[in-house]
């Protein structure tokens, strides 16, 4: 007798619902599964690769990584059928000695993203896809901390240290030293609290949307579209009406729409988050995602159901 497709459904969700939120950790062709974060950072070998389903994930600032980890999740605000919900980390995550070239992708962090919080150096950590409070690098002896196609809801800070921080949709970012700031959108709109780009010495500072900066010692500003103008060498635009830019304004969020309508039009592959590299409205990490399937609606004459899918993987 053949088997219907509701019976092999129901099959397989019954297994998925046993595996659910289990963490992969990937090295070197093997797999091992935890049942938290925790035990999935204290149990991974450096080099290895954390997998993280739709779910919420609580951390522990206790918890320290201190081994080089990739950190992936299937993305903030993913819909459909190629997940559950969306990833969740509640709490910090803390790269300190130890975890250099670390990355955190495709996740809702309720907290920050601390860099060298222990004092020592950590090189090259990156934070992509994600939608968190804030990366603070906490000292100027860390190196190349690149943030990238992320929603950071509060003021990041790189105290000092180098880094690149490109097609963000960000509040503010401070102090980051001989480094990128290339291709943002800044939220922040007030004088009293220094701006949105503040004391960031040595640094280029290109192709951006903002509303005012202070202080950035020996920087270069050029092709930002501000409302604030400082002089006619670092900026190429104006905004005359900062509620008139976007599509949909609703702040640091992927409610908002952050491409230009009316006059402001002309400008979109110049500045803000879609120029430059681009930015993927839908933060899909790389991971395996369905793009296509065909599943008949019962087996053949073999009792085998012939199910083809095609996957790709994120960005």
């Amino acid at each position: 007798m053949k088997k219907t497709i509701f019976t092999i459904i129901v099959a397989l969700v019954a297994t998925m619902a046993v595996k659910a939120q289990q963490i992969s950790v990937v090295y070197n062709g093997e797999t091992k599964l935890y049942a938290t974060l925790q035990e999935a950072i204290e149990g991974a070998t450096s080099g290895s690769v954390v997998y993280l389903p739709g779910g919420g994930f609580p951390i522990a600032d206790e918890v320290k990584i201190t081994k080089k980890l990739t950190i992936i999740g299937i993305g903030h605000k993913v819909k459909g059928e190629n997940a559950d919900g969306y990833t969740t980390i509640t709490g910090n995550l803390f790269f300190d000695k130890g975890s250099d070239r670390s990355a955190v992708m495709g996740a809702y962090i309720t907290g920050d993203v601390y860099i060298g919080n222990d004092g020592n150096q950590v090189d090259g950590v990156l934070v992509r896809y994600c939608n968190l409070n804030a990366v603070r690098v906490v000292n100027n002896k860390c190196l190349e901390t690149v943030v990238n196609q992320n929603y950071i809801r509060n003021d990041s800070y790189y105290n000092g240290a180098t880094g690149e921080f490109t097609n963000n949709v960000a509040s503010k970012v401070q102090q980051l030293n001989n480094g990128v700031i290339s291709y943002n959108i800044f939220t922040n709109t007030s004088y009293y609290y220094a701006g949105a780009i503040q004391d960031c010495d040595n640094s280029s500072v290109t192709n951006n949307v903002f509303y005012y900066r202070y202080s950035c010692d020996n920087s270069s500003f050029d092709s930002n579209l501000m409302a604030c103008v400082f002089s006619d060498s670092e900026v190429n635009f104006s905004i005359s009406n900062w509620e008139e830019i976007f599509v949909k304004n609703a702040g640091v969020s992927p409610n908002s729409d952050f491409h230009f309508k009316g006059d402001y039009a002309q400008y979109q592959n110049q500045c803000g988050i879609y120029a430059g590299t681009g930015f993927s409205d839908n933060a899909l990490p790389p991971v395996p995602y369905i793009v296509a399937k065909q599943i008949p609606q019962q087996t053949d004459a073999n009792g085998k159901l012939n199910i083809k899918i095609r996957v790709n993987a994120g960005q």
